[in-house]
């Protein structure tokens, strides 16, 4: 059985890494997380337009999971005052949403004009998930890194993580660009590069990037009271000077390029909303998510190379606090959560 001596290294700090990190050191002090860049959340992270939201299409047993994702977060709440979750709801009209939520209810025209004053434009009718939320996943990540470290962690920046290094069948320690560092437990939350990670001990981890693209712009007031998503635009004001806009990843075209698609998005809101015309462009940023091939998360240790933990999920901002609670239970107390028995790696040599 493990104990609170081994040495746990967890390899990625964006929002899922950190928020494992500070699980983790909340019962063993010999935690640390490595990351390439030079702080953290600069992947995914901070391109993410941080929706918490449970709903959509979720199958077999990985429901309850996504049930708990609310409740989880209040909880962090709780732990962490300053994390700051705006619970400002979602409101959805002409895109897919699960009326079977308990926390969702139609709205008519009306009720979309009190609680949305600044629409040019208004369905007759809409959904509103008035316990979703969404938060600032920089600012979260830091603030899980920073508990960590009070915690005892060692974070590390500008160290990239080379190769992964075992001896017979139980993992090492790892090369990084500057040095090797000692580990009896590896936790791979590196997003995107895990496959590559992976591939040299010999394990295909069927993860591929999922490019989305983040408009932010600035404005003169609050134009947006929830989170909105419709057919024209999906939209978030998390300040009074700051709107932030989510379109899909076409490709690479000068027509359907990311710059093309973030520009009709600026548009399309200054065109949409009163007072929209004193929207300015601030930037345009494509995000790689690491998306599972079948859309579901790969978490725990793997079947054949003892002390390698793996933790890639979609959707990361929802999904994480309560995942890597799990997680953390399972590496430090060498447990394994029936709640994750879905999601392991496994899944894909069926």
């Amino acid at each position: 059985m493990y104990t609170k001596k081994e040495k746990i290294l967890v390899i990625g700090a964006g929002f899922v890494g950190a928020a494992l990190t500070y699980h983790l050191s909340k019962q063993n002090k010999n935690v640390t997380l490595i990351e390439s860049n030079v702080g953290a959340a600069s992947e995914a992270t901070e391109k993410s337009f941080a929706w918490i939201n449970p709903a959509g299409r979720v199958f077999g047993n990985s429901r309850p999971l996504y049930d708990a994702v609310l409740d989880e977060y209040h909880a962090l709440e709780k732990e962490l005052p300053d994390l700051n979750v705006n619970w400002h709801g979602a409101l959805t009209w002409g895109v897919s949403a699960n009326m079977e939520e308990s926390h969702v209810h139609r709205l008519n025209r009306d009720q979309i004009i009190e609680l949305e004053p600044n629409l040019k434009e208004y369905p007759d009718e809409a959904i509103f998930a008035h316990k979703e939320g969404a938060l600032d996943p920089v600012f979260a990540t830091n603030l899980f890194i920073k508990k960590a470290e009070e915690n005892g962690a060692t974070v590390l920046f500008n160290s990239k993580a080379i190769q992964i290094i075992k001896e017979g069948s139980k993992v090492v320690g790892v090369q990084t660009s500057d040095c090797f560092i000692e580990a009896d437990i590896i936790v791979l939350a590196a997003g995107t590069a895990v496959p590559e990670l992976c591939r040299p001990l010999g394990i295909e981890v069927p993860v591929a990037p999922s490019p989305c693209i983040l408009i932010r712009m600035n404005s003169k007031e609050k134009l947006i009271h929830s989170l909105i998503s419709n057919q024209q635009f999906e939209a978030r004001q998390p300040t009074s000077d700051t709107l932030l806009a989510a379109e899909d990843y076409i490709d690479e075209s000068e027509e359907n390029g990311p710059e093309a698609v973030g520009k009709r998005a600026f548009e399309t809101l200054r065109h949409s909303l009163k007072g929209g015309e004193n929207l300015t462009l601030e930037s345009i940023r494509v995000g790689m998510r690491p998306m599972p091939a079948d859309g579901y998360p790969i978490v725990g240790f793997h079947d054949q190379i003892q002390g390698l933990y793996l933790a890639v999920m979609h959707a990361a901002i929802a999904l994480a606090p309560f995942v890597s609670r799990l997680a953390a239970k399972e590496i430090n107390e060498n447990v394994q959560m029936d709640d994750l028995n879905s999601w392991r790696l496994s899944r894909f040599s069926v």
